[in-house]
């Protein structure tokens, strides 16, 4: 009776310690975009390039993450966004991203 048991139980179990590891891969990656977001915004803020910006930001994003910058006014826009694919044979993507939004600094121009 306990064989049966443990033959339904292992694969259930498999299947949610899937499940939350391709939970944890996904947060990771949304927090590593919101840290390059906030990166690239900072460097835009200072006056940097825009391809400094894109540089900065992705050294912090994650693999194949695409980032844009937008300055408008005083403020400057940087959205980081990427498609992750958590785990396991299945291939779902999940798409991330962030976007975070600075003051330029006194004296650097628009």
């Amino acid at each position: 009776m306990v064989t049966a048991e443990t033959a339904v139980v292992l694969p259930v179990l498999l299947l949610v310690l899937a499940a939350v590891v391709a939970a944890v891969v996904v947060v990771g990656a949304q927090l590593r975009c919101v840290d390059a977001a906030r990166e690239g915004a900072r460097a835009a803020a200072r006056g940097e390039d825009a391809a400094v910006v894109r540089a900065v930001a992705a050294r912090a994003a994650p693999d194949g993450a695409v980032t844009t910058v937008a300055v408008a006014g005083g403020e400057v826009r940087v959205t980081v966004s990427a498609e992750v694919v958590p785990v396991g044979p299945v291939r779902l993507g999940v798409e991330v991203g962030a976007t975070s939004v600075a003051r330029l600094e006194p004296g650097v121009g628009a």
